[in-house]
């Protein structure tokens, strides 16, 4: 597919997006409103992206005032919805949950307006991400350039509906993601970087080649049977634990915005408790379980890639 053809589907289905956020808010407007909870977090000002986060004050709001502005979150996709003191690197995010009383047919026109919009965000991230074939570091200027002032995470984030309920808790999420690979796997990466052929600042072309090499120089020094892990740490995040009392079955969600949940007047279900999200403090975290983990040694810094240890 040429560039032009890119760009156009490019624009066409952010268009697309736009109209379904906008029928979905009128469709969730239209519904009884049975209760609705979101929590507003602190905005994260510009140059402040990559500091350390120890604590989290929330602000709850409630009922139609916390609809409205859950509302208007899933269509906040620019840089101008929001103050220009505000980091444009930073996610905007909203936990909560709105509750709504739903016919058998308004349930299935909502989960469609829903499906829908999912389909046309992860379609959006697949022509920004892979069909661009632009590494990273490049998407930025290709988005803004077509779709200025465009966030792309807000963009890509899915909206969770949930059916029948039973409760609904918050808390905060704050790990690692670790992902076991092998010694060929970081070198077919690692060569591919290599024939990239590209510039990635602040280093030169050469310096970055030469920088690759290196690495690979390393990796290839392991034995082949080497336990490698990818271990990047995650930023806190909010997160849903949704309790289904018919199914005895507890769903976790992460909670960047608020999830929708639909009452169905036929199955009778009542109202699901709905739980606080609670201010955040690192101090006072406690692991009910931390098992010993086996002692790791950095060997790429930008990869986050670990060589395991043997005691």
């Amino acid at each position: 597919m040429n560039k032009y053809d890119l760009i156009a589907r490019l624009n066409h289905r952010f268009s697309a997006l736009e109209i379904g956020l906008q029928q979905l808010h009128q469709q969730l407007e239209e519904l009884p409103l049975l209760a609705a909870r979101v929590f507003a977090l602190p905005d994260i000002e510009k140059g402040t992206e990559h500091q350390p986060i120890n604590q989290i004050a929330v602000s709850a709001t409630v009922g139609t005032p916390a609809r409205d502005l859950a509302l208007q979150h899933y269509q906040r996709l620019f840089i101008h919805h929001q103050s220009q003191n505000v980091s444009s690197k930073a996610a905007l995010r909203l936990p909560g949950v709105l509750c709504f009383a739903v016919t058998d047919s308004q349930l299935i026109a909502c989960q469609k307006s829903i499906q829908h919009i999912n389909q046309l965000k992860t379609e959006l991230e697949h022509i920004i991400t892979v069909e661009s074939g632009l590494p990273s570091e490049q998407r930025f200027e290709f988005v803004h350039t077509h779709l200025h002032g465009l966030i792309t995470l807000n963009t890509y984030r899915t909206l969770t509906p949930l059916i029948d309920p039973s409760s609904v808790r918050f808390g905060w999420a704050n790990k690692h993601i670790i992902k076991n690979v092998t010694r060929d796997e970081i070198l077919a990466q690692l060569d591919k970087s290599l024939h990239a052929g590209r510039a990635v600042p602040p280093w030169t072309r050469e310096q970055w080649a030469q920088m690759i090499s290196q690495e690979i120089n390393e990796v290839r020094q392991l034995p082949e049977n080497a336990r490698l892990k990818i271990k990047r740490p995650v930023k806190v995040q909010p997160i849903a634990r949704i309790w289904y009392q018919a199914q005895q079955k507890q769903v976790q969600h992460p909670c960047p915005m608020p999830l929708i949940a639909f009452c169905q007047l036929s199955s009778a279900a009542e109202l699901p408790k709905l739980g606080e999200l609670t201010d955040y403090d690192a101090s006072q975290i406690k692991h009910r379980y931390k098992p010993d983990a086996k002692p790791l040694q950095l060997l790429v810094p930008r990869l986050h890639l670990h060589l395991e240890i043997e005691k």
